[in-house]
């Protein structure tokens, strides 16, 4: 068995090579900055959305994708235990009670007389078990495998449940975004019909023509056009938020209220060798290739010989009243080694296919890993250019709003060409439009920041001292 044994010693858990960096590139340099602003497990609650944060807790307790996810927990559970059930003996009741007659036309009844047959009953009580010797570790390799498979359907439900958290806060946020549009559509519909209104009395006066008319009317017939895209998106949206907390979408209604009142969070995302146990799809991907580290062994385990002990024990008796009387007992105990000599390539096809599934599987985890760090990388570029976006956006809104106002005071004047007003306030209505789009791309971007980093963080221990 020792040549035998030497055939499992070939390495079943490759290295993956991991190269990973000492810090992000678009991270805070210093450790202590980022170790203060680390992402909370209810990370939500930092943008001070009350109504968010009951959304994304009705999501997590009803969504139906995280609870098809604990359905998958519930079955990688099951198949634990059927796998771990071949390294305890299986133990099995017997009981039968016979009555044979034979027949007589056969000799069987004494030569075929007329003298009558025998009847003959045999009543049998035992307990058989069987329990093959795991050698080799073949059957502890099956149940490894789909232990480990358990932990990943685990970071699987987190995978999902991460990843409908985001998209709440996201929908959300489109929500409000949309709400800001709509009133700053409307506002600029108002504005524009009021401009209109007193362009038609300057025509009526003959201080305007009816090409400044026209061109102000198309102006406002524009605006107007752009309302039904916006509610458009506005109720589907809402719509789209009842979805994720597993309700019609007339029983959901969304107070909402503009981008205004939601805070923007501070986040930082640590160290990228801390993203490896905090990212539940690297932790997946992980106990995927654990588990087909464990089927390459069982694979190996299945060429070699295995050993089953087999014993039967009991009564048996043709009369009731004697079964149980110590002449009747008996039993029976056997050994058996099986050695598999031709299979038509069949454990050799078997063990090369569970080589290639833990290749594949090494190298999602080592794409995992890489898009993690990818992922980090992208949503602090976002995060802070989309901030940037903003403020300069905030700044085109205030000198549009600024010459905007200034226009309207000359043309009540008489001071100011028409021409010039319409152009003026067609850029207002595009800078308004704009900041609020960048103000959700910012949001979205805090978002996708704390997606990539893998949701909150668990605080770390508290170091103690020695008191002594």
């Amino acid at each position: 068995m020792l040549p035998l044994g030497g055939c499992l010693l070939a390495n079943d858990k490759p290295e993956p090579g991991l190269d990973i960096p000492l810090a992000y590139d678009n991270g805070p340099k210093n450790p202590a900055v980022a170790e203060a602003a680390l992402p909370t497990l209810d990370w939500w609650r930092g943008f001070h959305s009350k109504e968010l944060t009951g959304l994304i807790e009705d999501a997590r307790a009803s969504n139906l994708d995280i609870a098809a996810a604990i359905a998958q927990i519930e079955q990688a559970d099951a198949q634990s235990r059927i796998a771990g059930a071949p390294l305890l003996p299986g133990i099995t009741l017997n009981g039968s009670a016979t009555r044979t007659r034979p027949s007589q036309t056969t000799g069987g009844g004494g030569g075929g007389t007329a003298s009558g047959g025998s009847e003959f009953n045999n009543l049998t009580g035992a307990l058989s078990a069987s329990y093959e010797i795991d050698f080799w570790g073949k059957n502890r390799a099956a149940l490894r495998a789909a232990e480990e498979n358990a932990v990943a359907s685990r970071y699987n439900r987190e995978v999902v449940g991460l990843a409908t958290e985001a998209s709440v806060a996201n929908t959300y946020f489109q929500v409000l975004a949309a709400q800001d549009r709509l009133r700053i559509a409307r506002e600029n519909v108002a504005s524009a019909t009021r401009i209109l209104n007193l362009i038609k009395q300057q025509f009526s006066a003959g201080t305007a023509s009816d090409l400044n008319v026209a061109q102000q009317e198309s102006l406002v017939n524009t605006q107007r056009a752009g309302v039904p895209p916006l509610v458009q998106t506005l109720r589907q949206n809402e719509a789209a938020l009842a979805l994720l907390i597993a309700r019609p979408p007339e029983r959901v209604v969304i107070r909402g209220g503009g981008m205004r009142s939601i805070a923007i969070p501070r986040v930082s995302p640590g160290l990228p060798s801390e993203l490896l146990t905090q990212r539940p799809d690297i932790r997946q991907a992980e106990a995927q290739l654990a588990a087909a580290n464990a089927n390459v062994h069982n694979a190996r385990a299945q060429l070699l010989p295995s050993i089953t002990l087999t014993g039967e024990g009991g009564y048996q008796s043709a009369v009731l009243k004697t079964l149980l009387r110590p002449e009747s007992a008996f039993y029976t105990a056997t050994a058996g080694l099986t050695q598999p000599i031709f299979e038509g390539g069949k454990l050799l096809g078997n063990l090369d296919l569970q080589k290639g599934i833990q290749d594949q599987l090494l190298q999602n985890y080592r794409k995992a890993v890489i898009s993690a760090f990818t992922d980090v990388d992208k949503a602090l570029i976002a995060v802070r250019q989309t901030a940037l976006t903003e403020q300069l956006q905030r700044d085109v809104v205030s000198s549009s709003r600024r010459a905007f106002d200034l226009s309207d005071q000359q043309l009540r004047a008489g001071t100011v060409n028409l021409i010039t007003l319409l152009q003026v306030e067609q850029t207002l209505f595009q800078a308004e439009d704009a900041l609020a789009q960048a103000r959700l791309a910012r949001l979205q971007a805090i978002v996708g920041l704390y997606q990539a980093l893998g949701g909150g963080w668990l605080p770390k221990p508290l170091e103690t001292t020695d008191a002594r």
